[in-house]
Order: structure tokens, then sequence, then C-alpha cells
């Protein structure tokens, strides 16, 4: 229901056409097709839209998003948009973080793709407002270079969502507990373009629909939090990441309070976040992660699950 409406169980589960670089007419199709694409993020998407109860390849004004295996050579490459769609589940069906609607879907060959469904039309076709908080802080390549969306903090997005939420409590929350989120299943790309301002229907401003949710680790060596000044500016000062040199609970709770969010609920929001061990081990082993995806996406899980408890006890760093 979520992803196509009252038209889910019409909805083949299977594409029509092949992936990117099946032939050479296919591949020309999708290049046509992608120019007219403007969502940024360095891995291939392409839009589609539902008609009649099929889905089919457009330049633009597509209600969804499809990703297949990207072209990357990247660790466990073909696990990729497993390792989207079961983050994105874990994240809505275990830890209720809002998420944009999302399945695993596959080409007329077997192979696999996401698709996610866009969150920005409205009911009658227009579009909500959406920004995204490089946008917001003013950042851009022009005048950054390539690594823009990684220059500031979690706090400047924090920030930004006090100086333009009205409901800016409420939001704190769920973003404080994105962030977290993101952290725990080792998501080192969690940059500002993968955070958004969106319009709600009543025409104030709510964090969007979290969306490009995935365990990177799982494809490279990636870094525990990728915004160049961390959590906020000065954070690998603060006494838990001086002793050991990688986040802990009191990291996330040093963050929570500089965005005033009151301590006993930022430690209660990390007791809840750091025991569903056997819920999220249940939904990985149910995915369509390959056995090894399997195994070493609740491994690292596990291990960022394990530092956000009281009773860890880091190693100090050397």
């Amino acid at each position: 229901m979520l992803l196509f409406g009252s038209r889910t169980k019409a909805v083949s589960h299977v594409l029509s056409f092949g992936p990117p670089g099946k032939n050479a007419a296919l591949t020309k199709e999708y290049n046509e097709k992608r120019k007219g694409m403007s969502i940024s993020g360095y891995q291939e998407k392409y839009s589609l839209r539902l008609e009649k109860k099929e889905l089919i390849l457009v330049a633009n004004k597509g209600s969804y998003i499809l990703k297949p295996v990207p072209t990357e050579r990247l660790e466990s490459v073909k696990d990729m948009p497993a390792n989207e769609h079961v983050t994105m589940q874990i994240a809505r069906q275990v830890f209720n973080i809002k998420t944009a609607a999302a399945a695993m879907i596959f080409f007329d060959d077997g192979s696999p793709a996401y698709i996610t469904r866009r969150f920005d039309y409205k009911p009658d076709g227009t579009k909500y407002q959406v920004e995204d908080f490089a946008t917001l802080l003013g950042k851009t390549s022009e005048a950054e270079g390539d690594n823009y969306k990684y220059n500031a903090s979690y706090l400047d997005m924090a920030h930004l969502i006090q100086q333009y939420v009205p409901a800016a409590k409420v939001e704190l929350l769920n973003f404080f507990k994105l962030v977290v989120f993101n952290y725990l299943i080792a998501n080192g790309d969690s940059h500002l373009k993968n955070f958004s301002l969106m319009e709600s229907s009543q025409g104030d401003y709510l964090l969007s629909p979290a969306y490009d949710l995935m365990c990177t680790s799982l494809h490279l060596n990636d870094e525990d939090i990728c915004m160049r000044e961390g959590l906020f500016k000065g954070d690998y000062k603060e006494a838990a990441f001086e002793k050991s040199g990688i986040y802990t609970r009191e990291s996330f709770i040093s963050f929570a309070a500089k965005m005033e969010i009151p301590i006993e609920l930022a430690k209660n929001i990390l007791d809840e976040m750091s025991s569903k061990e056997m819920t999220v081990k249940e939904i990985v082993n149910r995915s369509f992660l390959s056995n090894p995806g399997k195994v070493a996406y609740y491994r690292i899980f596990e291990e960022r699950q394990k530092r956000l408890r009281k009773d860890y006890l880091p190693k100090q760093s050397t």
C-alpha cells in the first residue's frame, strides 16, 4: 500500500525491461532518460512512472526512483539494492523513523534493483517545496568544491531546524534519532543533501521522510561520521571521544545537550535504540542480502549497538 497505493497487488515486482548495460540500445535509452533527472547523489538513479499497472522509464515527472546495482568497483556491490532496502525497513519497522516508501524490484533478467516512491509530489501532481540542508546552508560545489556537502556538522543542521521549523522541539527529537540511526547502521555518507525540510500539507515545514539510508561500511572502509565537523565542532575534544577515539553513548548525549534535548530523554532514546538486536537480526535474515552480506551487515550493526550501551567499555586510543 505504501509504494503503489491501492494498486500495489496489481503491479508486478518484475520490470518489463532490463538493466543498464544489457545492450547498446537500452543503455542509450537509460542515458537519454537520465538527462532529465534532478536528484543528486553519486549512485545511478532513474525515473519511473506508473501507467496503468506497468512501471515505465521516463525522463521527467516520474513518481518513482530506480537504483540498479551500480557500476562502481565496491565490495559486495551486488548487495547494494538489498542493503538500502533492508536498512529502510529497519528504520521504519524497528525504530519508527518516517521513511520514503521503498521496495526491491527486479529487471526482466532477474537482476535486482531498489525502488522508492518520491514524497515531494502532492495528490494533485504539483510538488511540495523541499530544500536539502546543503541548500539551506548555502553550500555549493562552485564555492566549496566537490566535498561541499560534508562541510558542516550535525549541530549546524539542528540549528536549521530551530530556525525554520515551527514544531522544532518535536523535529529535533526526530533528527536526533535519525543521526543516531545512521551511526548505528554504519551509514558513513549521511551528508547535508541526505537531510531535507519539506513543506507540509498545512504549509509549514517539517523534516522530510528519511531517504538514502544504507550501511555503507558493507561496501567500503568508511568514516564513522562523514561530516567534516562531526556531531558538533570540536566533538573530538569531548571526554569520551578523546579517551577512545570513537563515538560512544556519551558523545551522543553531549550532542543532544547542545540541541537542548533533555538529557534523560536522550538517554531513553539511546537505551531503546541499543536494545533491538534480535528484531534487527530477524529482518536482516529475511532480507534479499546474500548470505555473506547478512553476516557482515549484522556484525557491523552489533558492534555499533554495543557502543551506545551504558556498559560499553571502549579501548583507549593509542
